[in-house]
C-alpha cells in the first residue's frame, strides 16, 4: 500500500499524468497518476491516504522546488495536470461527502481582466491540498464574487489582477466585501499585485506564488 502511494506520489512530483503521456522521459510507458490512482482505490486505499498521504506532500514537494528556482512554471503546470488526473478518481468521493475537504476556495480573476493560467495553477495546487476549489473564471464581478461567497459560507476568497489597472477592481472588490462580510478571509495575487498593495486594501494575504497561498490556507486551517 505504501508502494502504491509513493508511486502515486512521485508521478504527481515530475508531472506523470497517465500512462500516454510522454513526460517526463525516464517514465515513458509507465502508468502515471491517472491510473495508479484508480489501482490505489480498488486496492482499498480510502480517497482520504491519496490526498493526505501521497497529493499533498507532493505538491509541497513542488512548491518548494518552485520557491528554490529548481523548476519553473512548466513543470509545475506538468505537475498540477498529474494531479488533476489523480483527482479524477477522487472528486466523487468529495462531492458525495464520502471524504472530507479541508475547506472551500473560492477563485477568480477580477473584473476587466481576462488572464488566467497564474489562477488556474493556484487553482489546481489548492485543490491538491485537499480543499474544494471553485473556480469563477477570468473578469468576474464584484457581485458574482459575493454571491458566490454568501452560498459558501466560511470559505476563503482568492483574487487574481495580472494588470496594474485591473488592481483598483481588486480594491474595490474587497471594500465591497468588507462592507458586508467583514469576517471573510480575502487572498490576492497577480504579476503586478504586493504586500504593501494587500494591506493598503485591506485584504488578509498576498502570496507572490502558488505555493505561498497553500501555505496561507494550511495556516488558518489548522
Amino acid at each position: 500500500m505504501t508502494e502504491l502511494l509513493e508511486k502515486i506520489s512521485l508521478c504527481v512530483e515530475f508531472g506523470k499524468a497517465d500512462i500516454k503521456s510522454p513526460y517526463p522521459p525516464a517514465m515513458k510507458d509507465q502508468q502515471g497518476a491517472f491510473e495508479l490512482t484508480r489501482l490505489a482505490l480498488d486496492s482499498g486505499i480510502s480517497p482520504g491516504e491519496i490526498l493526505e498521504e501521497a497529493l499533498i506532500p507532493a505538491m509541497s514537494r513542488v512548491g518548494d522546488k518552485f520557491n528554490r528556482n529548481e523548476i519553473f512554471v512548466p513543470q509545475m503546470l506538468m505537475a498540477a495536470k498529474a494531479m488533476n488526473n489523480s483527482m479524477i478518481h477522487l472528486r466523487p468521493y468529495y462531492l458525495s461527502g464520502e471524504a472530507k475537504r479541508r475547506g472551500t476556495f473560492i477563485i477568480g480573476t477580477v473584473t476587466g481582466d481576462l488572464h488566467d493560467i497564474g489562477k488556474n495553477l493556484v487553482a489546481m495546487m489548492i485543490e491538491g491540498a485537499g480543499w474544494e476549489v471553485i473556480d469563477l473564471g477570468v473578469d468576474v464581478s464584484t457581485e458574482t464574487f459575493i454571491q458566490t461567497a454568501e452560498k459558501h459560507p466560511g470559505a476563503v476568497i482568492g483574487l487574481s489582477a495580472l494588470l496594474t489597472t485591473t488592481m483598483e477592481n481588486m480594491r474595490k472588490t474587497v471594500a465591497s466585501f468588507r462592507e458586508r462580510h467583514l469576517e471573510i478571509k480575502i487572498l490576492v495575487g497577480g504579476a503586478p499585485v504586493t504586500a504593501e498593495f494587500c494591506e493598503k486594501i485591506g485584504a488578509d494575504h498576498y502570496s507572490p506564488d502558488p505555493h505561498g497561498a497553500v501555505e496561507y490556507l494550511r495556516s488558518i486551517a489548522q
